[in-house]
């Protein structure tokens, strides 16, 4: 299908921060830095886990693919924003804009699954410990980690085929820094029915289902953890799902404060922001709180570099 072919539209204007020169470098300073943490303690990560045979776990498997997701995930958002910085402006082309909508859709819709299987993960080992082995085989982490790349591929195969068939006529200048589904309906001339009907059985299925089902894990866990009578065993079990725990906190409550906005103005700009939470922020800190509050990350990092304390 040639994608011309439904728009008019051969480039979108993305928005910026501020039209203020002395404030565009400031952003820029902290962008560029936010971006080459994310990359370098996400690498990093990856690097440690893959390095140490002693990592070589369901838990620290998906880990793995969390970090790979935060790469990905910064990169598709980041370097487009850092452009528009430099530049003082920033277009997209059609087809541009349309592979932004797709990986973004697609990583963020991952890694909302990928949460939800670590939860899982981390009850299997908690509440069934003498299962764990069978319950979390290398082959049930595979089947795991590829439906989750598998499952959210197809939904936003489903939101970009959807959206290429819309019709842009005109104005094309998104009131986002980035290309997503909902400000691209904004803009588009044709109907968009089905679009949102899709976009709502995405968001119960991504988002309400998932972190229902991440939070009766925890439920379960919690449950477990305090039937423990010594206080070292408790300290012990919270400690192997505490870093998750922080993270699913983190990120799913930039998912909720973006569903709870007010319909006014203001929102566009607090839209902004809370994307930046789950596409800059979020990767920045994910490895951090992994590292910092993991004493297998920390021990596993001493051996790669020796020189930390």
């Amino acid at each position: 299908m040639e994608v011309h072919n439904h728009t008019d539209v051969a480039e979108f204007v993305l928005q910026t921060f501020s039209g203020d020169t002395q404030l565009q470098v400031l952003l820029l300073t902290f962008f560029l830095l936010l971006y080459l943490m994310a990359l370098s303690g996400n690498a990093l990560i990856i690097m440690v886990i893959s390095l140490n045979p002693g990592l070589h776990t369901p838990m620290y498997f998906f880990l793995t693919n969390l970090a790979l997701l935060d790469i990905v995930c910064t990169s598709t958002v980041l370097p487009k924003l850092l452009e528009g910085l430099v530049a003082k402006g920033s277009t997209i082309s059609y087809r541009g804009c349309m592979a932004q909508l797709f990986f973004l859709t697609w990583f963020l819709g991952a890694e909302l699954l990928l949460l939800t299987a670590m939860a899982y993960d981390r009850y299997v080992a908690i509440c069934c410990p003498l299962h764990y082995s069978t319950r979390m085989s290398r082959s049930v982490c595979i089947l795991l980690a590829g439906s989750v790349w598998a499952v959210s591929a197809v939904s936003t195969s489903v939101h970009t085929g959807l959206m290429a068939r819309l019709h842009f006529c005109g104005p094309n200048q998104i009131r986002h820094f980035l290309c997503e589904v909902p400000t691209l309906l904004l803009l588009s001339c044709s109907p968009t029915t089905l679009n949102n009907i899709m976009i709502v059985i995405a968001d119960v299925y991504f988002g309400v289902v998932n972190f229902l089902l991440t939070m009766v894990s925890y439920g379960f866990i919690i449950t477990s953890i305090l039937g423990i009578r010594s206080v070292e065993g408790k300290k012990r079990a919270f400690s192997t799902c505490s870093s998750h725990l922080l993270v699913v906190c983190m990120y799913y409550s930039t998912v909720i404060y973006t569903y709870i906005l007010p319909a006014s103005g203001s929102s566009l700009e607090n839209g902004k922001i809370v994307a930046l939470l789950y596409t800059a922020v979020s990767p920045t800190l994910n490895p951090l709180i992994y590292s910092l509050r993991n004493k297998d990350v920390k021990i596993a990092l001493r051996k790669v570099f020796p020189f930390i304390k």
